[in-house]
């Protein structure tokens, strides 16, 4: 090794990465090659955001100042390509409660030691920002748009995008394109991607399934049985396209009156249960309808995020949804 290929390699010793290694001592980059005065450095990026890919890269040509007969510097960067486990989160119709609950699976599947982002699909009627409590516009980098954290899970939705209250009146190649923005943007080490759907079974189920190709879906329904005839469409949809369904979940099952503590079901009890075992797909459990879940779904502060009874029942379906999919592999 020469002198000036010595001194580069102890240069870029210097320059470290996220969690304190530097680039040698990780292995992200060999013995550069030194040619008519420019050195050509492969680095790997893998699970690196863009961010800090351009970092390093202003670091490194920082490096070769003063590197004997080192005047310039190419820079080949490549990754391995993370596999990543997409899960949709569907329903057959609206006003089930699926957006609160692939927010709160997002955030226990985190909380499991997950890396997880968080897609808000519903491009007509995006609600992931509040109920995650982030409304931050997002960045662009290296032309990939930059998720933004929110309770441990890196989090895209539209809603982020646009003004609050407009009106998106865009046709089917629009949404798909919107999608595929949200889908492609810079998610690092994410190794779980939840989909929060629209519901029904329209373009963009279509096209998440076609383009993007997940590993399953999840349904939320109510016990009400207009509600699990709706569900079963959604389930015959995926069915048809080959996507493996990891579970049904019950929302909304039961009210406990605050002052007597009474349990009531103005939705019915079990159907969604029964309707699992009748089709032959897993019950992952079910969500109790109160005020305490709905009132944090309105301030920003997911119930999964905290402690105490709803936030183990979110964990629980968390725990049944990652053995399905370990199960679905073998």
């Amino acid at each position: 090794m020469s002198e000036s290929t010595e001194t580069l390699m102890a240069a870029l010793a210097r320059v470290t990465v996220p969690g304190g290694a530097d680039l040698v001592s990780e292995g992200r980059t060999q013995a550069p090659r030194i040619k008519d005065g420019i050195a050509s450095i492969v680095l790997d990026v893998t699970g690196l955001t863009a961010e800090v890919r351009a970092t390093l890269e202003r670091q490194i040509r920082a490096a070769i100042v003063g590197v004997p007969d080192v005047h310039d510097i190419r820079i080949a960067m490549t990754a391995d390509k993370i596999q990543r486990t997409i899960i949709a989160v569907g329903s057959g119709k609206g006003g089930v409660g699926k957006s609160t609950l692939a927010a709160n699976l997002a955030i226990a599947l985190a909380r499991s030691g997950r890396k997880v982002g968080l897609v808000d699909a519903d491009i007509y009627g995006p609600s992931q920002p509040r109920i995650m409590g982030n409304n931050d516009r997002p960045e662009l980098a290296d032309k990939q748009i930059v998720p933004v954290d929110a309770f441990g899970v890196k989090m895209l939705s539209i809603g982020q995008l646009v003004d609050a209250g407009t009106a998106l009146a865009w046709r089917g190649p629009m949404v798909a394109s919107a999608l595929g923005q949200l889908m492609d943007g810079d998610w690092g080490d994410t190794d779980t991607m939840i989909v929060d759907l629209p519901p029904g079974t329209g373009d963009i189920q279509m096209s998440l399934v076609q383009k993007y190709k997940p590993a399953g879906a999840v349904i939320v329904s109510t016990p009400q049985d207009l509600a699990l005839i709706d569900a079963t469409r959604a389930i015959d949809l995926f069915r048809k396209m080959n996507v493996p369904v990891f579970g049904l979940i019950e929302n909304m099952a039961g009210y406990a009156c605050p002052y007597c503590g009474e349990i009531s079901d103005p939705f019915g009890t079990g159907g969604a249960e029964a309707a699992a075992r009748v089709m032959g797909i897993p019950f992952l459990g079910r969500v109790p309808l109160t005020l305490s879940i709905r009132r944090a779904s309105d301030a920003g502060t997911p119930p999964a995020a905290g402690e105490g009874e709803e936030a183990e029942i979110f964990a629980g379906i968390a725990a049944r949804l990652i053995d399905e999919v370990n199960r679905k592999r073998m």
